[in-house]
């Protein structure tokens, strides 16, 4: 960093052009730097949700049959393999089609956001989540055609991770935007 004092004696020797090309330069490599880390954080945010969401698609495939229900706390949660051909809680079946579309709309509509926004806020958090969720269930639409859900708390329709991760998302933007009123930057 340069201090009051050494830009006195920059200045005058080498002129000021020279000075703001250095400063410019340090800002620029800064800049890199921390979109690097930006990137990583999303990117790995992303991975790890995917790698949860799928993985435990994968164990209850391997360890369930088709409408079988496991209690894991009797009449209150139980794991439940359901094949999701529809939206949340399997409104509008047989639209798989529409929602890989829409799922994709998606996808591109928060890269661009997160390509423009350069800090990881509230907001920001919220976009990442929902595009880990809708991710994790395009994959499950382009493989299977169908969505595998199997959290079953008996009161509620059957979902799983991704879901989660879909709706405390939409909760956290709702509540970014209801707090915000206005304010451009919602940090947690």
């Amino acid at each position: 960093m340069v201090s009051a004092k050494n830009a006195k004696i920059l200045l005058p020797r080498q002129g000021l052009k020279p000075f703001l090309m250095r400063v410019s330069a340090l800002s620029a490599k800064k800049k890199k730097r921390s979109n690097f880390f930006y990137i990583i954080a999303i990117v790995s945010i992303i991975v790890f949700g995917l790698i949860l969401d799928q993985f435990s698609k994968f164990l209850i495939l391997k360890k369930l049959i088709l409408n079988e229900s496991v209690p894991i706390i009797k009449n209150i949660f139980h794991l439940t393999l359901i094949f999701n051909r529809g939206a949340a809680f399997g409104i509008f079946k047989n639209y798989t089609n529409f929602f890989i579309f829409t799922s994709i709309l998606t996808i591109f509509f928060i890269i661009f956001h997160l390509r423009r926004n350069k800090v990881i806020d509230r907001l920001t958090f919220s976009m990442i989540l929902i595009l880990t969720g809708a991710l994790g269930n395009l994959i499950d639409r382009l493989r299977f055609g169908f969505v595998i859900d199997f959290l079953d708390f008996r009161i509620w329709p059957v979902f799983n991770l991704a879901d989660t991760m879909i709706t405390i998302g939409a909760l956290l933007l709702a509540f970014s935007i209801l707090r915000s009123s206005g304010d451009a930057s919602c940090n947690f």
